[in-house]
């Protein structure tokens, strides 16, 4: 019998239309299992994942975010050319990026006020905007 964790990643990942094969599962029910929407990094999933005893490579779970992110049901934000934070909360939403602690977290969305985005170059389309707020203590 599932669980509630991997009842709600199986349903997360057939979501996105993808196949639940064992450490898709798992990765799914690290991230979405107990409801809550996650900001990971790679590495963090990976350390997850060992921790409950899963049998998983980094480069596997590297692949598993980025299939989770073509499949729509998470979407990465880059912070910088080295450092990717995976998001399972699927809606238009700013971040906040804490420099000295190196994580993200939701910022809120009420006080954005984006009054134009630039038009995008002919023969394309802007298909999302993120918004990292950077933040370190003074």
């Amino acid at each position: 019998m599932k669980t509630i964790a991997q009842e709600r990643g199986l349903r997360w990942l057939n979501a996105g239309g993808l196949r639940p094969t064992r450490q898709r599962m798992s990765l799914a029910a690290l991230l979405v299992g107990d409801g809550h929407n996650r900001h990971v990094t790679a590495e963090g999933l990976y350390a997850s994942a060992l921790e409950c005893g899963e049998k998983v490579s980094l480069a596997t779970v590297y692949n598993t975010l980025r299939a989770f992110c073509e499949a729509g049901i998470m979407h990465e934000i880059t912070v910088d050319a080295g450092r990717s934070y995976f998001d399972t909360r699927m809606d238009d939403h700013p971040h906040f990026f804490w420099e000295e602690e190196n994580r993200i977290s939701d910022a809120p969305n009420e006080e954005l006020e984006l009054v134009r985005v630039p038009k995008a170059p002919e023969g394309t389309e802007v298909s999302r905007v993120d918004v990292v707020i950077r933040l370190r203590k003074i």
